[in-house]
């Protein structure tokens, strides 16, 4: 098995009780580094399963087992050129190279703050292209649309069905992601 990291940002319990983090342990996260930043909980998790999505749905359902709502899964999909590039290994230049077109082409467009100084692009989108320059691994692109879909699941979906709703995604995407591997 392997140990696959992420995060899991969460609200709803106050990290000032006595219990706090003994909650989280008996629900399962005893593979998650506990912290409060910025008026949140944030659970560092590494957490071994044989696929990432199973790693996250299990550590999503002890989450709420605890009694916290997930509010967002990270590494955000909204990513920066620096972010890109410490994503994949390669250099902030190259990565600027490749996002003006002088290395590849058709690099995804930013989708946030086109008009600034700071664009932010799609990371599933980066990602997908990226590999298809094999410059990433099919894992990191299925992790990656994984993540996006978790995140947009949770704003749909009450607590109850956000979950099931998530399984069922991520199952999806690995059969994509396998056929794309295939063809």
């Amino acid at each position: 098995m392997k140990a696959h990291e992420f995060t899991i940002v969460a609200s709803g319990l106050d990290p000032e009780t006595e219990d706090f983090e003994d909650r989280f342990y008996e629900a399962g996260c005893d593979d998650a580094t506990i912290s409060f930043q910025k008026g949140v909980i944030v659970l560092d998790f590494a957490r071994e399963a044989q696929t990432f999505s199973k790693a996250l749905v299990s550590a999503m359902e002890d989450v709420q087992k605890a009694g916290a709502k997930i509010e967002r899964v990270e590494p955000d999909y909204l990513v920066s050129l620096s972010d890109i590039a410490a994503r994949t290994g390669l250099s902030r230049a190259a990565i600027s190279l490749y996002c003006k077109g002088e290395r590849g082409k058709g690099f995804p467009a930013p989708v946030a703050r086109v008009t600034s100084e700071s664009p932010l692009w799609d990371w599933a989108d980066v990602a997908h292209w990226m590999q298809a320059q094999r410059r990433l691994a099919t894992d990191e692109v299925l992790k990656a649309r994984m993540i996006k879909e978790a995140n947009l699941i949770g704003r749909r979906f009450r607590r109850g069905e956000f979950v099931k709703q998530f399984e069922k995604r991520a199952a999806q995407i690995e059969r994509e992601g396998r056929m794309e591997v295939r063809a």
